[in-house]
């Protein structure tokens, strides 16, 4: 048992989380560079490398620029397993990180100097918030000129309500950008211009009133740093590892993840104070990642990984327990047990088949689509963990068949890739017609763009102008919901788990129809029984 223990604690898997083109993707790429996983790091966007990100391995994300799936990554650094989730930045694919934040035990948030807090941080923040989360904050991109550290501070206290303490100041900004002063170890690291993918070196003072700082890094340089130095003192509290980890308090640390400038600092004191695995609530009790019995949930569904052998992996976080090659497990949603020959462990586009997987893991299952995003495996005991539900979409599109001898491709195609989550597919109850609904709008392209590079099928939408998909719960052998059935049979549709759905018009639409209906309750998460 003692065993299963070492192994939890040398575990951290965390998230990296922000707003498009603030630097995550860069950021994930470093911090593997430091782990020693990859030897040379891919920038997202620079002409001057020409190899792509390693955690962007779907051919539109290159093209893009952006990344549109979640990638697991993981590496070993310091004698500790690091997991590593990149999520997508991209609002159009919000739906997709808030599920991989289920399968977080901590957040890296990734703030760009220039930029500050923008929306999507806002929104992201807020998830991590409501399940606590305990989050790091990075800010990116010191090499380029930007607001003030101070004033950045302040903008992260009052737009996340965050409380923020700061880990490292930096020595300048943009072409006056001299280095940073690192709080946490007492030690200035210097950025070396010419050396710029390379780190400078650190250079240790006991003392901030040491004279040869001055010469280090110039007088005036020296003095506002002394000045700063006594700013944080007087303002910002002591860090506090328990209330980092409640969720109470941000540390703060500053760098340029492109100039491997701050990575490895921001490595070194997360592998210190960051959360090992954490227990997770089920339907029944809660699950202790010591636990000698395995169990697990599915946070993410990907097809077509390998695009020459069509294969689909789940994505399953570890829970509790060691999870192993060839055992039988449970799958419990369908009460079915399953054997699992060649399970993955991950670094970006490459896999290597693992005999065991510990809590804080993230294991990939092959998958003939008996999984479903949200489902629950155990050694054997029936229950469920909750909070991965599907969100009701904000676009509706139908979607038609551009080349019918290719109807089986694309129908295929179509069910393979709603079963990732990529977005939802329901079939109207009246004439069979299928709609696509999806949380952005840029899901349309991803969809029709894989569905002809993957399967062979081009499809063509039309515009549908609808205000939500509630899921109904009703008694549907009632007089009222029959009438409701007869009055709104043009909105009727089914999902892909064939739960009746309303397709409303308007928010005045379902105002009217709970007035008229009390007892057809009309919910907005597909979950509704976990709200």
């Amino acid at each position: 048992m003692s065993d299963l223990i070492k192994e939890i604690q040398k575990r951290k898997t965390f998230g990296i989380i922000s707003h498009p083109d603030a630097g995550k993707t860069t950021l994930t790429e470093k911090l593997l560079l430091f782990g020693g996983a990859i030897q040379e790091a891919g920038a997202v966007k620079s002409n001057k490398i020409k190899k792509g990100a390693t955690s962007d391995f779907m051919e539109i994300e290159r093209q893009r620029g952006i990344s549109v799936a979640t990638s697991v990554l993981a590496f070993e650094y310091k004698n500790h397993k690091i997991n590593i989730l990149d999520t997508p930045g991209h609002k159009d694919f919000a739906e997709d990180t808030y599920r991989t934040l289920t399968a977080v035990d901590s957040v890296i948030v990734v703030i760009d100097v220039a930029k500050g807090v923008e929306e999507q941080t806002e929104k992201l923040v807020k998830v991590c918030r409501m399940r606590n989360i305990p989050m790091l904050v990075f800010i990116n991109k010191l090499d380029r000129e930007g607001k003030d550290a101070f004033d950045l501070l302040d903008e992260v206290e009052q737009k996340l309500g965050l409380r923020v303490v700061p880990l490292s100041i930096p020595i300048g900004m943009g072409s006056d950008f001299q280095g940073i002063y690192n709080i946490w170890e007492n030690n200035i690291q210097l950025f070396l211009e010419e050396k710029k993918q390379k780190v400078g070196e650190t250079i240790k003072f006991d003392d901030i009133n040491d004279p040869s700082i001055d010469e280090v890094i110039g007088e005036k340089a020296a003095q506002d740093l002394r000045d700063e130095l006594e700013l944080v003192q007087s303002v910002y509290p002591e860090f506090s590892r328990d209330e980092y980890m409640a969720g109470d308090l941000q540390p703060v640390f500053f760098g340029s993840a492109l100039n491997n400038f701050g990575v490895r600092e921001l490595l070194d004191a997360f592998i210190e104070i960051a959360p090992m695995p954490q227990p997770k609530e089920s339907d029944t009790r809660l699950v202790k990642p010591e636990e000698s019995n395995f169990t697990g949930f599915v946070f993410k569904i990907h097809a077509n990984m390998d695009p020459k052998h069509r294969d689909r992996l789940a994505f399953v976080k570890i829970v509790s327990g060691t999870f192993k090659r060839n055992e039988n497990y449970l799958l419990v949603r369908e009460n079915k047990k399953m054997k699992f020959s060649s399970p993955n462990a991950f670094f970006a586009d490459k896999k290597e088949v693992v005999d065991e997987s510990f809590p804080g893991d993230i294991v990939g299952l092959h998958d003939t689509g008996s999984f479903r995003i949200g489902d629950t495996l155990t050694g054997g005991e029936k229950l469920s963990f909750k909070g991965v539900p599907s969100f009701s979409p904000e676009h509706f599109r139908y979607i038609n068949n551009s080349d019918p001898l290719k109807a089986k491709q694309l129908a295929k195609g179509i069910d393979q890739l709603m079963d990732e989550g990529v977005a939802q597919l329901f079939t109207m109850e009246m004439n069979n017609r299928k709609i696509i609904g999806t949380v952005g709008a840029l899901q349309y392209e991803v969809i029709q763009y894989r569905l002809e590079h993957e399967y062979g099928a081009k499809c063509t939408y039309e515009p549908l102008s609808m205000h939500k998909a509630c899921w109904i719960e009703a008694d549907e052998k009632s007089e009222e919901f029959k009438e409701f059935a007869r009055l709104k049979q043009r909105f009727l549709a089914r999902d892909k788990y064939n739960q009746l759905v309303f397709l409303a018009d308007s928010s005045f639409t379902i105002h009217m129809t709970q007035e008229k209906f009390p007892n057809v309750k009309l919910h907005f998460i597909s979950e509704f029984n976990n709200e």
